[in-house]
């Protein structure tokens, strides 16, 4: 019988070598004569042991990695795929402790099943929450969403289950879902991995948000960085509307619903829902005046869902297994499980899916295992670009959307860039001013005008030139941004700034 052998496809195990490795795999099975079946699975999101080789046997699927091509020749000399002495062998997958103590429910097909696999899909678990929709009467899949709590995983931590009746309580005659995969924050990746590891999940979580709302229309908004995940979930697409999941009558029901993959043009400003809807109707990039609200007068004119694809690809689990469930996972407002990426100067990078109420600190070295460098941890940004950067100090702060708000902090998308201390947060401070003046649409004075003034002031601290007069009117420009710009860009970008002069002030220092 052939054995199985996987080897992720994913963007980043690719970018480690897993294709070369896949086909040096292949060759030399076939110069030993061996029955082998390549699958080419999503990503663990173990970054840190990709490309991360699995050989499914009897007891369960063993690991091997960081495999390199060189690396393929002597695992098959040590016994690879039978029993392998070889020295990457890592044991049973499920038994890395790394894996092992994830709570794991919007990541818990990747890395396992053919991404592309309806039957694998179906095996797993897929659609048992649409067929509970489809059960239910619209209002009581959105008292569902409500009930569990389940908060907008983009940033905001807007409770989904008020946007969706929002909606919902619209009388209008056509209505959309918008799936926000515009992922742009530095250190962010679940999007990608999801849809490319498993795809499915975000099609069957659009599908219940139509059915709740009242829409047979559907729109994911991807960045154009991510070329293969296009192809994935575009096939993924013409697959599920082949299968009778996508289109009329879904699943023998009178349900009708259908989606579009569409791509952006590579500005971070579009991960703003307004900003979003204009270029999705064929416009520039620009943030719209609110109200009104998306909800009431979104894509076209018409009422709209927008959600991001962790909020979207929460759901099938909420309906499948119930809003007490998915509650009772996390702590106080903050339910369920957030998928936390972990980037920068760390030893174990990778993506983390627990419930809310983890520490930083335990994310930072029980998980990442201290900085690659090996030098102390000085700082991190959590919520990307526009995050706060916090100090050793605040690291036993727990994953929760308030604990965060009370630091001046927040969550984002679940991103954490890492610092050891050869970091100059003065620049990085900077950075922040600088990458506001590049990516802002330039509709509102605050943002475009305050992020170039930014940069020279900070320019101006650091040369020495009357540094005590610009630190205060870089807190007062800051000021100014965050209650005058229109949108996040603006009004978030004060955030690292004013952290970092806070908790690391000699590093404003005359240089």
């Amino acid at each position: 019988m052939s054995i199985r052998i996987f080897v992720p496809r994913d963007t980043s195990a690719l970018a480690c070598g897993a294709e070369e490795v896949a086909e040096r795999i292949k060759s030399e099975a076939a110069e030993r004569g061996l029955d082998v079946t390549i699958v080419r699975n999503g990503s663990r999101g173990a970054c840190w042991i990709e490309p991360l080789v699995e050989v499914e046997t009897e007891s369960g699927r063993i690991g091997f990695g960081p495999i390199e091509a060189n690396d393929v020749g002597a695992l098959f000399e040590a016994g690879f795929p039978h029993a392998c002495t070889h020295a990457l062998a890592l044991g049973p997958v499920d038994q890395i402790d790394w894996l092992k103590n994830q709570q794991r429910f919007c990541f818990s097909r990747n890395g396992i099943t053919d991404p592309l696999s309806l039957d694998d899909y179906q095996a797993h678990g897929g659609w048992r929450g649409l067929d509970r929709a489809l059960a239910l009467k619209p209002e009581e899949i959105v008292q569902q969403v409500t009930d569990s709590g389940l908060r907008g995983r983009g940033g905001a931590a807007f409770p989904c289950g008020i946007k969706w009746k929002t909606v919902a309580d619209q009388s209008a005659a056509r209505k959309y879902i918008v799936c926000n995969a515009d992922e742009g924050d530095s250190g962010t990746f679940s999007d990608r991995m999801g849809m490319e590891g498993d795809p499915y999940r975000l099609i069957e979580g659009m599908l219940i948000a139509g059915i709740a709302v009242g829409a047979d229309r559907g729109y994911v908004y991807l960045r154009s960085e991510y070329p293969l995940t296009r192809h994935i979930f575009s096939e993924a697409i013409v697959r599920a509307r082949a299968a009778g999941f996508l289109g009329a009558n879904i699943r023998g029901s009178a349900t009708s619903f259908d989606i579009e993959l569409r791509i952006g043009a590579g500005a971070y400003i579009c991960g703003e829902e307004t900003s979003l809807l204009e270029s999705l109707e064929g416009r520039r990039g620009q943030v719209r005046f609110k109200p009104p609200l998306p909800a009431i007068k979104g894509l076209f004119g018409k009422p709209t869902v927008i959600n991001n694809v962790i909020t979207l690809t929460s759901v099938p689990d909420i309906l499948a297994r119930g809003a007490d469930w998915y509650r009772d996972l996390g702590m106080g407002r903050s339910t369920g499980t957030l998928p936390i990426q972990l980037a920068g100067n760390i030893k174990r990078g990778g993506l983390i899916e627990l419930a809310f109420g983890v520490t930083l600190r335990e994310l930072l070295f029980d998980y990442g295992g201290g900085s690659a460098s090996g030098r102390p941890i000085r700082a991190v940004q959590v919520g990307g670009p526009l995050g706060a950067y916090l100090p050793e100090s605040r690291f036993d702060t727990p994953i929760d959307y308030e604990s965060f708000a009370a630091i001046g902090a927040m969550l984002g998308h679940g991103g954490i860039v890492v610092f050891d201390d050869s970091v100059d947060m003065a620049e990085q401070a900077r950075f922040a001013m600088e990458f506001c003046a590049i990516e802002s649409c330039g509709k509102c004075t605050p943002c475009r005008i305050g992020s170039t003034r930014g940069v020279e002031v900070i320019d101006r601290i650091r040369d020495g030139s009357d540094a005590d007069a610009n630190k205060d009117l870089l807190a007062s420009l800051c000021d100014t941004m965050l209650h005058g710009s229109l949108c996040a860009l603006g009004g978030l970008t004060p955030m690292p700034v004013l952290s970092a002069m806070k908790h690391f002030p000699e590093d404003f220092a005359v240089r």
